[in-house]
Protein backbone atom coordinates (compact mmCIF):
# COMPACT_ATOMS: atom_id res chain seq x y z
CA UNK A 1 0.00 0.00 0.00
CA UNK A 2 0.95 3.64 -0.79
CA UNK A 3 -0.07 6.71 1.08
CA UNK A 4 0.39 10.21 -0.56
CA UNK A 5 -0.09 13.09 2.01
CA UNK A 6 -0.49 16.36 0.94
CA UNK A 7 -0.50 19.62 3.35
CA UNK A 8 -0.41 19.79 7.01
CA UNK A 9 1.36 17.82 9.78
CA UNK A 10 -2.21 16.48 10.86
CA UNK A 11 -2.57 14.75 7.36
CA UNK A 12 1.07 13.69 8.32
CA UNK A 13 -0.39 12.14 11.36
CA UNK A 14 -3.47 10.85 9.98
CA UNK A 15 -1.26 9.24 7.13
CA UNK A 16 0.42 6.97 9.74
CA UNK A 17 -2.39 6.53 11.47
CA UNK A 18 -3.96 4.49 8.34
CA UNK A 19 -0.93 3.03 7.59
CA UNK A 20 -1.10 1.85 11.42
CA UNK A 21 -4.84 0.94 10.81
CA UNK A 22 -4.62 -1.11 7.06
CA UNK A 23 -1.18 -2.93 7.17
CA UNK A 24 0.18 -3.61 4.22
CA UNK A 25 -2.61 -4.11 1.12
CA UNK A 26 -0.70 -4.52 -1.94
CA UNK A 27 -2.52 -2.87 -4.87
CA UNK A 28 -3.96 -0.07 -3.36
CA UNK A 29 -3.09 3.70 -3.26
CA UNK A 30 -4.50 6.81 -0.79
CA UNK A 31 -3.90 10.14 -1.61
CA UNK A 32 -4.80 11.86 1.38
CA UNK A 33 -5.48 15.77 -0.07
CA UNK A 34 -5.31 19.37 1.44
CA UNK A 35 -7.57 22.12 0.73
CA UNK A 36 -6.18 24.92 1.84
CA UNK A 37 -5.83 26.71 -1.46
CA UNK A 38 -7.04 25.83 -4.71
CA UNK A 39 -3.63 25.62 -6.04
CA UNK A 40 -3.61 22.65 -3.40
CA UNK A 41 -6.60 20.56 -4.40
CA UNK A 42 -5.43 21.33 -8.42
CA UNK A 43 -1.77 19.69 -7.39
CA UNK A 44 -3.54 16.54 -5.64
CA UNK A 45 -6.00 15.94 -8.73
CA UNK A 46 -2.99 16.11 -10.72
CA UNK A 47 -1.22 13.92 -9.13
CA UNK A 48 -3.99 11.36 -8.50
CA UNK A 49 -3.65 11.39 -12.62
CA UNK A 50 -0.46 10.80 -13.02
CA UNK A 51 -0.92 7.83 -9.90
CA UNK A 52 -3.25 5.98 -12.25
CA UNK A 53 -0.67 6.10 -15.11
CA UNK A 54 2.00 5.01 -13.60
CA UNK A 55 -0.32 2.51 -11.51
CA UNK A 56 -2.73 1.19 -13.57
CA UNK A 57 -4.04 -1.49 -11.94
CA UNK A 58 -4.24 -0.37 -8.86
CA UNK A 59 -6.98 1.06 -6.60
CA UNK A 60 -7.00 4.78 -5.52
CA UNK A 61 -9.29 6.11 -2.37
CA UNK A 62 -8.92 9.68 -1.56
CA UNK A 63 -9.33 11.18 1.45
CA UNK A 64 -8.85 14.43 3.62
CA UNK A 65 -9.86 18.13 3.36
CA UNK A 66 -11.01 18.27 -0.30
CA UNK A 67 -12.43 14.80 -0.36
CA UNK A 68 -14.89 16.22 2.49
CA UNK A 69 -15.09 19.64 1.01
CA UNK A 70 -15.81 18.69 -2.60
CA UNK A 71 -16.27 14.61 -2.64
CA UNK A 72 -18.44 14.80 -5.93
CA UNK A 73 -15.28 16.61 -7.86
CA UNK A 74 -13.32 13.76 -6.80
CA UNK A 75 -15.90 10.87 -7.24
CA UNK A 76 -16.15 12.07 -10.85
CA UNK A 77 -12.65 11.25 -12.01
CA UNK A 78 -12.55 8.33 -13.18
CA UNK A 79 -9.13 7.57 -11.78
CA UNK A 80 -10.74 7.22 -8.05
CA UNK A 81 -12.14 4.24 -7.14
CA UNK A 82 -13.61 5.85 -3.73
CA UNK A 83 -13.59 8.45 -1.67
CA UNK A 84 -13.23 8.99 2.34
CA UNK A 85 -14.09 11.95 4.64
CA UNK A 86 -12.02 13.28 7.08
CA UNK A 87 -13.95 11.44 10.09
CA UNK A 88 -14.25 7.95 7.42
CA UNK A 89 -10.05 7.81 7.20
CA UNK A 90 -9.47 7.33 10.71
CA UNK A 91 -12.18 4.31 11.03
CA UNK A 92 -10.80 1.20 10.05
CA UNK A 93 -14.37 -0.61 8.87
CA UNK A 94 -15.01 2.40 6.49
CA UNK A 95 -11.44 2.34 5.11
CA UNK A 96 -12.25 -1.28 4.39
CA UNK A 97 -16.10 -1.07 3.34
CA UNK A 98 -16.83 -1.03 -0.56
CA UNK A 99 -19.12 2.04 -1.12
CA UNK A 100 -18.23 3.98 -3.53
CA UNK A 101 -18.64 7.55 -1.67
CA UNK A 102 -18.42 7.35 2.21
CA UNK A 103 -18.41 11.71 3.49
CA UNK A 104 -20.42 12.02 6.68
CA UNK A 105 -21.32 15.84 8.18
CA UNK A 106 -18.01 16.33 10.29
CA UNK A 107 -19.89 19.29 11.53
CA UNK A 108 -22.00 17.64 13.82
CA UNK A 109 -20.69 13.96 14.33
CA UNK A 110 -17.90 13.76 17.21
CA UNK A 111 -15.21 11.56 17.12
CA UNK A 112 -12.09 10.80 18.67
CA UNK A 113 -8.58 10.96 17.83
CA UNK A 114 -6.69 7.63 17.62
CA UNK A 115 -3.22 7.27 18.81
CA UNK A 116 -0.39 6.26 16.16
CA UNK A 117 2.15 4.50 18.01
CA UNK A 118 5.15 4.49 15.19
CA UNK A 119 5.73 6.55 12.58
CA UNK A 120 7.55 4.16 9.73
CA UNK A 121 10.61 5.85 7.96
CA UNK A 122 10.25 9.24 10.13
CA UNK A 123 12.68 10.17 13.00
CA UNK A 124 10.57 12.87 14.70
CA UNK A 125 6.72 11.97 16.33
CA UNK A 126 3.76 13.91 15.70
CA UNK A 127 1.59 14.27 18.45
CA UNK A 128 -1.88 15.49 17.67
CA UNK A 129 -3.47 16.98 21.00
CA UNK A 130 -6.41 18.80 19.00
CA UNK A 131 -8.77 18.83 16.38
CA UNK A 132 -11.03 21.25 14.62
CA UNK A 133 -12.01 25.21 15.05
CA UNK A 134 -14.35 27.36 16.49
CA UNK A 135 -12.83 30.71 14.45
CA UNK A 136 -14.29 32.04 11.90
CA UNK A 137 -11.02 33.68 9.42
CA UNK A 138 -12.69 35.15 6.24
CA UNK A 139 -10.69 32.58 4.18
CA UNK A 140 -10.57 29.51 5.53
CA UNK A 141 -12.34 26.55 4.67
CA UNK A 142 -10.84 24.42 7.84
CA UNK A 143 -14.34 24.68 9.90
CA UNK A 144 -16.30 22.67 6.89
CA UNK A 145 -14.00 20.39 6.61
CA UNK A 146 -12.42 19.53 10.39
CA UNK A 147 -15.19 20.77 12.56
CA UNK A 148 -15.33 22.21 15.94
CA UNK A 149 -12.69 22.55 18.53
CA UNK A 150 -11.88 19.14 20.27
CA UNK A 151 -9.15 17.87 22.01
CA UNK A 152 -7.54 14.64 23.27
CA UNK A 153 -7.11 13.95 27.05
CA UNK A 154 -3.84 14.39 28.83
CA UNK A 155 -3.53 11.23 29.91
CA UNK A 156 -3.94 9.90 26.54
CA UNK A 157 -1.58 12.50 25.44
CA UNK A 158 1.21 11.48 27.87
CA UNK A 159 0.40 7.44 27.46
CA UNK A 160 0.88 8.00 23.50
CA UNK A 161 4.39 9.99 24.39
CA UNK A 162 5.77 7.41 26.68
CA UNK A 163 4.84 4.60 24.26
CA UNK A 164 7.06 6.21 21.27
CA UNK A 165 9.94 7.28 23.93
CA UNK A 166 10.56 3.98 24.55
CA UNK A 167 10.97 3.69 20.48
CA UNK A 168 13.71 5.61 20.83
CA UNK A 169 11.64 8.78 19.22
CA UNK A 170 13.64 11.86 20.62
CA UNK A 171 12.04 14.68 19.25
CA UNK A 172 8.38 15.29 19.36
CA UNK A 173 6.08 17.66 17.03
CA UNK A 174 2.87 18.78 19.58
CA UNK A 175 -0.09 19.34 16.80
CA UNK A 176 -3.54 20.54 16.09
CA UNK A 177 -5.48 22.05 14.02
CA UNK A 178 -6.04 25.41 16.26
CA UNK A 179 -3.45 23.63 18.53
CA UNK A 180 -3.48 26.61 21.35
CA UNK A 181 -7.35 26.56 21.65
CA UNK A 182 -6.73 23.01 23.23
CA UNK A 183 -9.67 22.70 25.27
CA UNK A 184 -8.05 22.14 28.62
CA UNK A 185 -5.61 24.71 28.34
CA UNK A 186 -2.66 24.46 26.00
CA UNK A 187 -0.15 25.94 28.44
CA UNK A 188 -1.47 23.66 30.67
CA UNK A 189 -0.91 20.55 28.30
CA UNK A 190 2.73 21.90 27.48
CA UNK A 191 4.21 22.40 30.95
CA UNK A 192 2.20 18.61 32.04
CA UNK A 193 4.09 17.12 29.09
CA UNK A 194 7.34 18.69 30.35
CA UNK A 195 7.43 17.44 34.06
CA UNK A 196 5.70 14.13 33.55
CA UNK A 197 8.07 13.45 30.89
CA UNK A 198 11.66 15.11 32.09
CA UNK A 199 14.06 12.73 30.36
CA UNK A 200 12.06 14.59 27.09
CA UNK A 201 14.69 15.27 24.92
CA UNK A 202 13.18 17.91 22.22
CA UNK A 203 9.98 18.94 22.37
CA UNK A 204 8.62 21.28 18.91
CA UNK A 205 5.16 22.91 18.77
CA UNK A 206 3.55 22.98 15.50
CA UNK A 207 1.96 26.61 13.97
CA UNK A 208 0.29 28.79 16.53
CA UNK A 209 -2.37 31.20 16.51
CA UNK A 210 -0.63 35.09 17.80
CA UNK A 211 -3.14 35.72 20.29
CA UNK A 212 -2.97 31.81 21.65
CA UNK A 213 0.27 32.10 22.88
CA UNK A 214 -0.40 33.83 26.69
CA UNK A 215 2.65 34.64 29.17
CA UNK A 216 2.23 31.03 30.87
CA UNK A 217 3.74 29.42 27.32
CA UNK A 218 5.94 32.55 27.75
CA UNK A 219 7.32 31.09 30.43
CA UNK A 220 7.86 28.10 29.71
CA UNK A 221 10.18 28.35 26.75
CA UNK A 222 12.14 30.83 29.42
CA UNK A 223 12.37 27.82 31.89
CA UNK A 224 12.49 24.28 29.40
CA UNK A 225 15.28 23.99 27.53
CA UNK A 226 14.00 20.90 25.99
CA UNK A 227 11.05 23.18 24.46
CA UNK A 228 13.12 23.93 21.43
CA UNK A 229 13.42 27.61 20.68
CA UNK A 230 11.72 28.00 17.04
CA UNK A 231 7.73 29.31 16.59
CA UNK A 232 5.87 29.20 13.64
CA UNK A 233 3.15 32.01 13.88
CA UNK A 234 -0.01 32.18 12.05
CA UNK A 235 0.70 35.64 11.57
CA UNK A 236 -1.32 36.17 7.51
CA UNK A 237 -0.50 39.62 7.21
CA UNK A 238 1.00 42.62 8.87
CA UNK A 239 -1.77 45.58 8.07
CA UNK A 240 -4.48 45.72 11.14
CA UNK A 241 -7.49 46.91 8.48
CA UNK A 242 -7.07 43.24 6.48
CA UNK A 243 -6.01 41.86 9.72
CA UNK A 244 -9.42 42.41 10.27
CA UNK A 245 -10.93 41.51 7.50
CA UNK A 246 -9.43 38.49 7.46
CA UNK A 247 -11.17 37.73 10.91
CA UNK A 248 -7.95 37.75 12.57
CA UNK A 249 -7.70 38.16 16.67
CA UNK A 250 -4.50 39.68 16.03
CA UNK A 251 -2.70 42.96 15.33
CA UNK A 252 0.71 43.72 14.18
CA UNK A 253 1.11 45.34 17.78
CA UNK A 254 0.41 42.01 19.03
CA UNK A 255 3.24 40.01 16.89
CA UNK A 256 5.58 42.63 17.74
CA UNK A 257 5.00 42.26 21.60
CA UNK A 258 5.07 38.15 21.44
CA UNK A 259 8.47 38.15 19.52
CA UNK A 260 9.68 40.68 21.95
CA UNK A 261 8.66 38.89 25.06
CA UNK A 262 9.98 35.79 23.72
CA UNK A 263 13.31 37.04 22.74
CA UNK A 264 13.38 38.59 26.17
CA UNK A 265 13.34 34.79 27.98
CA UNK A 266 15.13 32.98 25.03
CA UNK A 267 17.25 35.20 23.16
CA UNK A 268 18.23 32.75 20.28
CA UNK A 269 14.33 32.43 19.79
CA UNK A 270 14.07 31.91 15.39
CA UNK A 271 10.77 32.74 14.58
CA UNK A 272 8.63 31.39 11.34
CA UNK A 273 5.16 32.62 10.08
CA UNK A 274 2.47 31.69 7.73
CA UNK A 275 1.56 34.71 5.11
CA UNK A 276 -0.94 35.91 2.73
CA UNK A 277 -0.15 38.12 -0.03
CA UNK A 278 -2.89 40.11 -2.03
CA UNK A 279 -5.83 39.34 0.00
CA UNK A 280 -9.36 41.38 -1.04
CA UNK A 281 -8.92 44.79 -0.92
CA UNK A 282 -5.22 45.13 0.24
CA UNK A 283 -3.54 48.54 -1.19
CA UNK A 284 -0.05 48.38 -1.88
CA UNK A 285 0.43 50.13 1.43
CA UNK A 286 -1.18 48.11 3.29
CA UNK A 287 1.11 44.65 1.47
CA UNK A 288 4.17 47.21 2.89
CA UNK A 289 2.89 46.94 5.89
CA UNK A 290 3.18 43.28 5.74
CA UNK A 291 6.60 43.18 4.60
CA UNK A 292 7.52 45.61 7.10
CA UNK A 293 6.50 43.57 10.19
CA UNK A 294 8.50 40.76 8.46
CA UNK A 295 11.89 43.26 9.66
CA UNK A 296 10.43 44.79 12.37
CA UNK A 297 9.63 41.27 14.20
CA UNK A 298 12.64 39.70 12.20
CA UNK A 299 10.80 36.73 11.14
CA UNK A 300 13.07 34.32 9.57
CA UNK A 301 11.17 31.23 8.07
CA UNK A 302 8.23 32.54 5.58
CA UNK A 303 5.69 30.37 4.37
CA UNK A 304 4.27 32.57 1.91
CA UNK A 305 1.04 32.16 -0.27
CA UNK A 306 -1.23 34.57 -2.41
CA UNK A 307 -4.54 34.77 -2.27
CA UNK A 308 -6.10 31.77 -2.71
CA UNK A 309 -10.50 31.94 -3.06
CA UNK A 310 -12.39 29.71 -1.33
CA UNK A 311 -15.83 29.60 -2.36
CA UNK A 312 -18.65 30.20 0.08
CA UNK A 313 -15.99 31.98 2.13
CA UNK A 314 -16.71 35.76 3.22
CA UNK A 315 -13.45 36.90 1.50
CA UNK A 316 -15.27 35.43 -1.61
CA UNK A 317 -17.16 38.42 -2.22
CA UNK A 318 -14.79 40.95 -1.03
CA UNK A 319 -13.31 43.31 -3.94
CA UNK A 320 -10.27 41.40 -5.52
CA UNK A 321 -6.87 42.35 -5.84
CA UNK A 322 -5.93 41.43 -9.71
CA UNK A 323 -4.05 37.94 -9.55
CA UNK A 324 -1.05 38.84 -11.27
CA UNK A 325 -0.58 41.76 -8.28
CA UNK A 326 -1.21 38.52 -5.98
CA UNK A 327 1.56 36.56 -7.43
CA UNK A 328 3.81 39.27 -7.47
CA UNK A 329 3.51 40.08 -3.79
CA UNK A 330 4.04 36.54 -3.08
CA UNK A 331 7.33 36.45 -4.91
CA UNK A 332 8.33 39.82 -3.05
CA UNK A 333 7.77 38.36 0.41
CA UNK A 334 9.32 35.15 -0.42
CA UNK A 335 12.36 36.92 -1.62
CA UNK A 336 12.19 38.74 1.40
CA UNK A 337 12.01 35.72 3.45
CA UNK A 338 15.01 33.91 1.72
CA UNK A 339 17.49 37.45 2.13
CA UNK A 340 16.24 37.00 6.12
CA UNK A 341 17.26 33.46 6.36
CA UNK A 342 20.18 33.86 4.57
CA UNK A 343 21.58 36.96 6.71
CA UNK A 344 20.45 34.52 9.55
CA UNK A 345 22.63 31.35 8.11
CA UNK A 346 25.46 33.84 7.95
CA UNK A 347 25.24 34.57 11.36
CA UNK A 348 24.93 30.74 12.43
CA UNK A 349 28.28 30.24 11.30
CA UNK A 350 31.07 29.28 14.16
CA UNK A 351 28.00 28.73 16.65
CA UNK A 352 26.88 25.07 18.23
CA UNK A 353 23.69 23.51 18.19
CA UNK A 354 22.02 20.55 18.47
CA UNK A 355 20.56 18.24 15.19
CA UNK A 356 18.62 15.37 15.05
CA UNK A 357 20.03 13.23 12.28
CA UNK A 358 17.00 12.31 9.74
CA UNK A 359 19.23 10.65 6.19
CA UNK A 360 21.66 11.23 4.41
CA UNK A 361 23.78 12.57 7.04
CA UNK A 362 21.34 15.78 7.54
CA UNK A 363 18.90 16.83 9.26
CA UNK A 364 17.16 20.14 11.64
CA UNK A 365 18.51 21.95 14.39
CA UNK A 366 16.94 23.38 17.08
CA UNK A 367 15.62 26.42 15.40
CA UNK A 368 14.13 24.22 12.85
CA UNK A 369 17.17 25.06 9.93
CA UNK A 370 17.84 22.75 8.38
CA UNK A 371 21.77 21.13 8.37
CA UNK A 372 23.49 19.21 6.36
CA UNK A 373 27.17 17.01 8.32
CA UNK A 374 30.35 17.16 6.82
CA UNK A 375 30.64 13.06 8.72
CA UNK A 376 28.32 10.94 9.29
CA UNK A 377 25.79 9.85 12.41
CA UNK A 378 22.86 7.33 12.51
CA UNK A 379 19.47 8.72 11.62
CA UNK A 380 17.00 9.32 14.81
CA UNK A 381 20.42 10.45 16.95
CA UNK A 382 20.51 13.81 18.18
CA UNK A 383 24.42 15.10 17.96
CA UNK A 384 26.14 18.84 18.31
CA UNK A 385 27.85 20.29 15.49
CA UNK A 386 29.77 23.63 14.85
CA UNK A 387 28.17 25.62 12.15
CA UNK A 388 30.91 25.47 9.55
CA UNK A 389 29.86 27.41 6.57
CA UNK A 390 26.17 27.53 4.21
CA UNK A 391 24.54 26.16 1.23
CA UNK A 392 21.80 27.37 -0.31
CA UNK A 393 19.47 27.44 2.54
CA UNK A 394 21.36 25.62 4.70
CA UNK A 395 23.78 25.45 7.40
CA UNK A 396 26.72 22.84 7.24
CA UNK A 397 28.29 21.57 9.98
CA UNK A 398 30.88 19.03 11.58
CA UNK A 399 30.16 17.13 14.71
Amino acid sequence: MKIVTFGCRINTYESALIQQTLGEMPGLIIVNTCAVTAEAERQCRQTIRRLKKENPSHRIIVTGCAAQLHPEVYAAMPEVDRVLGNREKLDKASLLAADPMMVGDIEHTPFSIPVVTDFDGRTRAFIQVQQGCDHACTFCVVHAVRGHNKGVPVEQVLCQMRTLMTKGYQEFVVTGIDVTSYPDGFSALIECILTELPDIRRLRLGSLDPKGVDDHLIDLFGRYPALLGHMHLSVQAGDNLILKRMGRRHTREDVLALVQKLRTVRPDMVFGADLIAGFPTETPEQFEQTMALVREAELTLLHVFPFSVRPGTPSAKMPMVPVADRKKRAEQLRALGKARLATYLKEQVGQTDTVLIEEDGQGFNTHYIKTKLTTTAAPGTIVRVRNKGTEGDELVAET
